[in-house]
């Protein structure tokens, strides 16, 4: 557990890093986050990250307290003062505390809360053996409804497919969207190979536009890879070669089955190898 945790402009220690029960982000799910890791004590991509962050707050009408800069070093702060190595940091903004009510006019003082941890990833052995699958009944939220470029802390949608996944023994569940195409996974984005062919849903399908997903389209590309961003659908899954998901937690990690289906061989395919390796040389120097 991290000692000390960055909240309201200063760090704590975390059995004191406490917010109102009147705050909007515990009574609504009003605020915005992001999930960010630590390599070797440097923190990945921050600065995208960040950037995602205010953009996030800015869809939301939130005012962050401090500035893009001021974020930035907090992270680097509260990653330093816990000794964090290799490991995770959970950046949050809350709209802070209000009335009983939906009124943000009514709201103050927003928080800013920094968590910096070490991070438990999936087991060794799905990353060895790849990962189940299965398609959840409850679909991404229309993008109608809710800009899936917001990454809000309203996270119901996605933990009641989590929950779906778990109930049926996989660590991850897929979600499709209103049009039932593929959109992504409760936390992860999905890629597929075909015949040498990489595709991932566009930001059409209702998806997140995830920052390790980008980074994994320019390794591939820079591989020599063809990536094309488009519609696909559950048929796609089953019959291709190799399936892949990516997450700032995940990496890249392989799929073998969707729904009891086989997925290529079975087994995590070679371009998903290839591409993980390239990730973790460029995230550990491997």
């Amino acid at each position: 557990m991290a000692n000390s945790v960055y909240i309201d402009g200063k760090l704590v220690p975390a059995d004191q890093a406490t917010v109102s029960v009147f705050d909007h982000g515990l009574l609504y799910g009003d605020g915005v986050f992001e999930g960010i890791r630590v390599y070797g004590g440097n923190v990945f991509l921050l600065a995208e990250h960040v950037d995602r962050l205010y953009e996030s707050a800015r869809s939301i009408r939130l005012e962050i307290p401090i500035s893009n800069q001021q974020m930035v070093s907090a992270v680097n702060e509260t990653v330093q003062a816990n000794g964090i190595d290799d490991g995770y940091v959970r950046l949050v903004v809350t709209r802070g505390s209000g009335t009983l009510g939906l009124d943000i006019r009514k709201t103050s003082n927003p928080i800013v809360i920094i968590i910096a941890d070490t991070i438990t990833l999936y087991p060794p052995e799905i990353y060895e053996r790849g990962m189940e699958l299965v398609t959840a009944g409850t679909i991404r939220n229309h993008p109608g409804a809710l800009n899936p470029r917001i990454k809000s802390l309203n996270y119901l949608n996605n933990i009641l497919a989590k929950i779906e996944g778990t109930d049926a023994g996989c660590v991850e569940a897929l979600m499709l969207n209103h049009n039932g195409e593929v959109a992504e996974c409760t936390g992860d984005n999905v890629f597929i190979i075909k015949d040498g062919l990489i595709r991932t849903p566009s930001t059409e399908a209702g998806i997140l536009e995830g920052i390790t997903r980008n980074t994994v389209i320019d390794l591939a590309r820079e591989a020599g890879h063809e990536v094309q961003e488009t519609t696909l659908v559950q048929e796609d899954i089953y019959t291709a070669d190799e399936c892949f998901l990516t997450g700032t937690a995940a990496e890249v990690i392989a799929v073998v089955s969707l729904d009891g289906r086989t997925i290529g061989d079975g087994t995590p395919g070679p371009i998903t190898r290839d591409l993980l390796a390239r990730f973790e040389a460029l995230t550990r120097g491997k």
